[in-house]
């Protein structure tokens, strides 16, 4: 292939890196919770019953942000049973997931797990079977300092200070007639206004998350937006992005180019929101929640529709490869490239669920291989996004169309000494020789190079082999007349790592 080049300019900046970017899902589906984050009985569980060896891979991971407790399951959730004594707290069926709910994990339980994690909760409330009642006693309960019945009954559970959740998801993919308590766009649009007209009347500083399209081959995609915020617009501060991703019919070129339907979706919804504005002549900007995304392998899930209350609980733990590792290094890339925009990101799910750790019963944890493309990029990517201009050699996609084959993305460091520079070459099988032309910077000395590839690109991890892929060392790489050329392997995902002299302003 022809070369491509890479310019980086210090003066030409996107937006700052939103800490919230780096957040994950923990969902009551399949050994998320039960069996994944809580094992009472396993050697490394606290008094809480959740592993200890589970949360370091968490703190690992660099998750900034946990969105709770759904998802699907929180449309036929009431969130009243996880509260209370546990010996007393009811078994009800989750008829999202076919399964059998214990409610021995709640809302208080949670809070005391993200605390420890030291990651900031963002709840959901059911907008399914729930409503705008429903919601309100959560926030009471979470936020009211004292003197009301569900302050003082969460002071009873143990804690007398208020939790001040600040992020609230206002129901869960209430576009997709899988959701219980599905609704129509005006409907949904409606039920969020007033739900977010009650819940700022008992705490103003919370941020409201709208419900976007459940994806973008969603019939309704766009259209579903726009009329939502057309009922909500002044009233939340984002709305919500899913979209997972898998490799179909041994389509590789399409798969690892699954960061330009993120592209698309994110620009198409951040169109929608802007032309609702001015519709309604606001000058208020919403911001977006990719609050779902990840690689997942649904041609392989028979649906909900197919599950059985009695059926064993593990539930979608796909075996992540080197080839998804890229790709979510890939989704990483695109959603940096839109940090103007894009200000919270959860990839779903974190334990066992699509997740990048993976757990067994009484036995070990281990980090699957999308695991280090995350815990990387959330430790590196720090400071301000730089505008990057890539020019690229292309090739050809079924689903897509031509793509560059080349994708990249760099951030600088509040101080202006580091800067870190993600590079995706999402050719299956050729290499590519690259050029990063460094202009505006002073005295910039290479400090690492960590890559992610393998010759096999289905190989993955394994409980008996949970380091065969891994990001490892790079070859050194140097800088002559203020650029640096290096040579990309198919399918891999790169870090490098530059130390700054300093930079013209």
């Amino acid at each position: 292939m022809n070369p491509a080049t890479i310019t980086l300019d210090s003066a030409y900046r996107v937006a700052p890196v939103p800490r919230r970017l780096f957040g994950s899902f923990v969902e009551h589906m399949g050994r998320c919770v039960y069996g994944g984050i809580h094992e009472p009985g396993h050697p490394a569980a606290d008094t809480d019953g959740f592993r200890a060896d589970v949360l370091e891979l968490v703190r690992e991971l660099g998750v900034s942000t946990v969105r709770y407790p759904g998802g699907n399951f929180v449309s036929g959730y009431n969130w009243k049973d996880g509260i209370g004594p546990v010996t007393e707290r009811p078994a009800r069926l989750d008829r999202a997931w076919m399964a059998v709910e214990s409610n021995q994990v709640g809302t208080d339980e949670f809070m005391r797990w993200v605390t420890a994690a030291g990651c900031e909760p963002m709840l959901a409330v059911n907008l399914g079977t729930g409503g705008v009642q429903d919601a309100c006693d959560l926030l009471e309960y979470t936020n009211h300092p004292r003197d009301t019945y569900w302050s003082d009954l969460r002071a009873k559970n143990g804690s007398a200070d208020p939790y001040g959740v600040r992020l609230w998801c206002l129901g869960n993919e209430m576009d997709g007639p899988w959701q219980i308590g599905h609704k129509t766009a005006e409907e949904y649009g409606r039920l969020a206004a007033e739900t977010a007209r009650a819940m700022r009347r008992i705490d103003r500083s919370i941020e409201l998350v709208a419900c976007g399209s459940s994806n973008s081959a969603m019939p309704t995609f766009g259209a579903w937006e726009s009329t939502v915020l057309e009922h909500c617009y002044d009233l939340v501060d984002h709305v919500s992005l899913h979209a997972y991703y898998e490799q179909r019919d041994d389509d590789r070129a399409s798969f690892l180019a699954s960061s330009v339907d993120m592209d698309h979706m994110i620009n198409t919804v951040s169109a929608t929101a802007d032309s609702v504005a001015g519709r309604l002549r606001s000058r208020r900007r919403l911001s977006l929640s990719f609050d779902e995304w990840n690689v997942w392998y649904q041609s392989s899930f028979d649906g909900e529709q197919n599950l059985r209350y009695d059926d064993p609980p593990v539930l979608i733990e796909d075996d992540f490869s080197a080839i998804d590792a890229v790709v979510v290094g890939g989704l990483l890339v695109s959603l940096l490239r839109h940090a103007d925009r894009v200000q919270i990101a959860c990839q779903a799910q974190l334990v066992n669920v699509i997740a990048p750790i993976r757990t067994e019963p009484g036995g070990p944890a281990w980090r699957q291989t999308i695991f280090d493309p995350f815990a990387v990029t959330a430790r590196h990517a720090r400071g301000d996004v730089l505008m990057t201009q890539v020019e690229s050699p292309q090739h050809h996609t079924s689903r897509y169309g031509d793509v560059a084959t080349i994708d990249a993305v760099a951030t600088i460091d509040d101080e202006g000494t580091a800067m870190s520079v993600f590079l995706v070459n999402r050719s299956p099988d050729e290499a590519v020789a690259s050029r990063i032309v460094l202009r505006g910077f002073s005295a910039v000395t290479a400090s690492d190079r960590l890559q992610l590839w393998d010759p096999d690109p289905r190989a993955s991890n394994s409980a008996a082999e949970p380091d065969r892929v891994r990001v490892r060392p790079g070859d050194p790489v140097a800088i002559v007349d203020g650029s640096i050329t290096l040579t990309l392997p198919p399918t891999s995902w790169t870090l490098l790592r530059l130390e700054l002299g300093g930079s013209r302003t």
